[in-house]
């Protein structure tokens, strides 16, 4: 399998399309399969489709034992596994995801890893998202042996087709996504890649490896798979112990100056270049990677961004009782301070790698 790094990608004869049994496709342009098609023509060792809570999925699994599950309509990445301890049953979620209790389909779900992609051409605003309501197809798989699988989906908004590539490692998966402008004008995109990741003990919530690194209060760029809205991201709690009033305003900039930020408090930032700063000949970015923290079950995550200019981090302080008892942040690479332009023709590509050395 050519490495991710690379965003060399397999080489796809036929476009088959999954459906719900509850949602058949109408489409004439491609040919709409069940799981059991879907196995017939791409299941490999480590690579199966199958049929949960009526929506297709596709569940990768290394040699390991470590797995993803990705629902392959709406390309979200509801699981993921690793093999984190040498014991038989040494696997965690790492992921936070919940049924959606605001969407009209029930088979909907928020949190998980999920992709963003809001169309901002003509300066006024979000036009709205590029994936919501999109149907993704599955383009293809890649394995090499089982120490290494893919699955690539596609999807086409308007002018442009988007490409979504989740792969699997013994000690990472990734999510890599190529959007192709096709059109006549240049379209102009804000994006992210948002993972959200459990913990088990809200003050024991960390990230690590952002020190000198400058960032602002912000809110979140809106997602079909968000748990908190922008406008909820940015809301204060009320005082008391775990009170998040020393957070700055939106729009005066900080600078990290410790090693490891506690995210007991309800924060959003954006760690990034000042868009004024990237103005000039030389400026300091934020980092490749950092780190994710669970105190509680001794775990850590690296978090590697590649091709996206900002890093975006949350975590919802008391605002995560809605959701039940266990803690979540979110974060994950973005580029929303200033939007890609993806001129007529050209394309732009993006990545983001969850990392692990807890064996």
């Amino acid at each position: 399998m050519a490495s991710l790094l690379s965003f060399t990608l397999p080489k796809p004869t036929t476009l088959i399309r999954a459906s719900s049994s509850s949602t058949p496709s109408t489409s004439t342009t491609t040919s709409t399969s069940t799981p059991q098609a879907l196995n017939e023509k791409f299941a490999c060792k480590g690579i199966h489709f199958s049929q949960h809570n009526s929506v297709p999925v596709v569940d990768l699994k290394v040699r390991n034992g470590s797995s993803v599950r990705v629902h392959i309509p709406d390309a979200h990445v509801t699981s993921y596994k690793p093999k984190v301890s040498w014991k038989e049953d040494g696997f965690e979620e790492v992921l936070y995801t919940i049924p959606s209790s605001s969407a009209p389909d029930p088979t909907k779900f928020k949190g998980g890893v999920g992709l963003v992609i809001n169309d901002m051409s003509g300066g006024e605003g979000s036009k709205g998202s590029l994936v919501s309501g999109s149907e993704w197809t599955v383009k293809d798989v890649d394995s090499d042996a089982i120490d290494a699988l893919q699955v690539e989906l596609s999807s086409t908004s308007g002018t442009l087709d988007i490409t979504y590539v989740i792969s699997l490692y013994p000690l990472s998966m990734a999510t890599a996504v190529i959007v192709k402008n096709k059109g006549r004008q240049p379209v102009t995109l804000t994006s992210a890649i948002l993972s959200h990741l459990r913990s088990k003990k809200r003050g024991g919530t960390a990230i690590q490896g952002l020190r000198g690194c400058s960032y602002c209060s912000h809110p979140p760029p809106s997602s079909p798979f968000e748990l908190l809205s922008p406008g909820e991201a940015m809301k204060t709690e009320s005082s008391g112990w775990f009170s998040s009033e020393t957070e700055p305003k939106p729009g005066i900039w900080s600078m990290q100056d410790v090693p490891i930020t506690i995210l007991q408090d309800k924060v959003s930032r954006i760690y990034a270049a000042p868009p004024e700063e990237r103005l000039k000949a030389f400026y300091n970015t934020p980092p490749s990677k950092y780190e994710a923290i669970d105190q509680g079950r001794e775990l850590f995550f690296r978090m590697i961004r590649i091709g996206f200019q900002d890093i975006y981090v949350s975590s919802p302080g008391s605002f995560s009782e809605k959701f039940g008892k266990e803690y979540f942040i979110c974060t994950g690479p973005a580029s929303v301070l200033v939007p890609e332009v993806v001129q007529p023709g050209e394309h732009w590509k993006g990545a983001q790698v969850i990392e692990h050395d807890n064996l």
